[in-house]
């Protein structure tokens, strides 16, 4: 069984920052990519960052760029987003997510989905 689990997600007054984290199971995830999409209400998933397998090459959201940053850990098999200077636009379940192919992951269909976590930025 593989399992993608997000925490770090919560309530933030805009400006603030989030770490949100994904803790991977069941396999190593290591040589897959990764990425980070988010869902606001009414709204469809939309990327918000992704990361190659060795961690060497980023893609961010034009809407997150400069304020959020994605990484990994290949030793805890975890994904990381620091989100800083977060704005009520920000407000969406956010997912973790991974697939052995970067083009997946930027097609918005990768093979695992974490559950989401819940953020919320107040004005």
């Amino acid at each position: 069984q593989v399992h993608l689990v997000e925490s770090g997600g919560g309530l933030v007054q805009a400006g603030g920052s989030l770490r949100l984290s994904c803790a991977a199971s069941g396999r190593d995830f290591s040589s897959y990519a990764m990425g980070w999409f988010r869902q606001a209400p009414g709204k469809e998933r939309e990327i918000v960052a992704a990361i190659n397998w060795s961690g060497g090459w980023t893609y961010y959201a034009d809407s997150v760029k400069g304020r959020f940053t994605i990484s990994r850990d290949k030793t805890k098999n975890s994904l990381y987003l620091q989100m800083n200077s977060l704005k009520p636009e920000d407000t969406a379940v956010y997912y973790c997510a991974a697939d052995l192919s970067l083009d997946h992951i930027m097609r918005v269909i990768p093979d695992y989905w974490g559950q989401g976590t819940q953020v919320t930025v107040s004005s």
